[in-house]
Parts: C-alpha cells; sequence; structure tokens
C-alpha cells in the first residue's frame, strides 16, 4: 500500500512489477548456482608398462627369427626373382625364390645337392640375383701360373689359330686373360673384351651373355658354349 500511495501505481501494475522482479530473482539465483565453484577429481595415474628386462620391443612389421636361432632371410617378403639350377641337383629347372635368398636356399627347393656331387666351388651363402644360372657339381679351374715374359701372348695366339682348348669348363666371371686365351679363337685383345663385359656387369649369370661381348658371334659362340661356365 506504502509503494502504491509513494508511486501513484494501479494494484494491477504492482502486481506485474512484482511478478517481474520474482522471476528476475529466480534467474539469478539459477546462474550464481550453476556458476558456482566444484570439486575436481584429480586423474588416475596410469601405470608403469612392464619391466622387459632390458629386452627391446619389437618393431612393427619385424618377422620373427627363424627356428634354431638362425638370422632370418635378408628381404624375405620383397618380391621375388628366377634362378635357374642346373647341374648335379634332384630337381634342376627355373625356380622362383623369394627376393634376397641365397644360394643354400635354391639348392633346398631344388630337392638337395645329389649323393657324391662336388660343391666346393659352391658358394652357399651368397645372394642370388634374378636372372642368375647356378651349375651344381662343376669342376673348379684352378688359376694358370703365370707365364714368362713375352711367351704368354704368343702361346695364346698360337693355341687360339690350332683351335686346342682347356680340359675343364673355364668360369668366365673367374678366369684370368691367360685362361681366356686358352679358348679357341680367343686372343688376347677378345679374352680383354670378355673382362671388360664382367666387369661392368659385375660377372656373368649365364653362359648365354658371351653373345653380348664384342667379336663373339654366333659361330664363335657355337665353338665356347660347352668349354665355359658362368
Amino acid at each position: 500500500m506504502w509503494l502504491q500511495l509513494r508511486c501513484g501505481l494501479e494494484r494491477r501494475s504492482l502486481v506485474a512489477l512484482l511478478v517481474v522482479l520474482a522471476v528476475a530473482a529466480v534467474f539469478a539465483a539459477q546462474h550464481f548456482w550453476a556458476g558456482r565453484a566444484q570439486p575436481v577429481r584429480a586423474p588416475d595415474v596410469v601405470g608403469a608398462a612392464p619391466d622387459r628386462g632390458g629386452e627391446p620391443s619389437p618393431s612393427p612389421g619385424a618377422l620373427p627369427p627363424p627356428e634354431g636361432g638362425g638370422r632370418p632371410v635378408a628381404g624375405a617378403g620383397g618380391g621375388e626373382i628366377v634362378v635357374d639350377i642346373s647341374g648335379k641337383v634332384r630337381s634342376p629347372g627355373i625356380l622362383r625364390m623369394p627376393a634376397g635368398s641365397r644360394v643354400a636356399d635354391a639348392l633346398k627347393a631344388a630337392g638337395g645337392v645329389r649323393r657324391g656331387a662336388d660343391t666346393d666351388g659352391l658358394n652357399r651363402a651368397r645372394l642370388l640375383i634374378d636372372g642368375e644360372q647356378v651349375v651344381v657339381g662343376a669342376p673348379v679351374t684352378e688359376p694358370a701360373a703365370p707365364a714368362a715374359p713375352g711367351v704368354g701372348a704368343a702361346e695364346g695366339a698360337a693355341e687360339g689359330a690350332t683351335g686346342a682348348g682347356p680340359a675343364a669348363p673355364i668360369g668366365l666371371s673367374t678366369a684370368t686373360a691367360e685362361q681366356l686365351d686358352e679358348l679357341p679363337g680367343v686372343g688376347p685383345v677378345l679374352a680383354q673384351h670378355i673382362i671388360d663385359y664382367r666387369t661392368e656387369h659385375g660377372g656373368f649369370r649365364s653362359v648365354d651373355e658371351l653373345r653380348e661381348v664384342n667379336g663373339i658371334g654366333d659361330k664363335r659362340y657355337a665353338d665356347l658354349q660347352n668349354l665355359v661356365r658362368p
């Protein structure tokens, strides 16, 4: 009544004003209640990983070691190569091997070496390359003794002219110039071409590569193919 008489408000206006003030008070109380400080729970401490005794964790995608403690084959699963296995093995022929395989893996895939085969000159730990030919049981050629000065070239030319050849196949990737001179139709110049080719290409992978040497035609290749090995 005092406010109505003091401000000259009507009863209905006074009631509306009181309602507005009450609603504002409710909203203000709700706002301050929602913004009050609340206790926060400390995060749980993550337990430390179990001690593995200093053993390093295996890297993702690492291959497990093979049974027996040997080293895994290098490059396994990274492609495929094709090699030709011939000679004294149980199943000679063309083999498809995983990239990074070694000569020992190819021998195993070919059924193993036949009994009595000579493998002294075969490096079983050597990595295989695509397109390579592996001959098992081929005789090992002993290095020739150095000839006297001024005699080797003349003798090599004479033997080439007479068609005399070596008793055992000569390794194209390991033969010396003097040994190559012993082949029929091969003189010092052609022997040097063969050495230059194998130096440029890292050796001979098959006898067929002899066709690519400068100075060797079809006829000369036919005379040499049974007298040499890669």
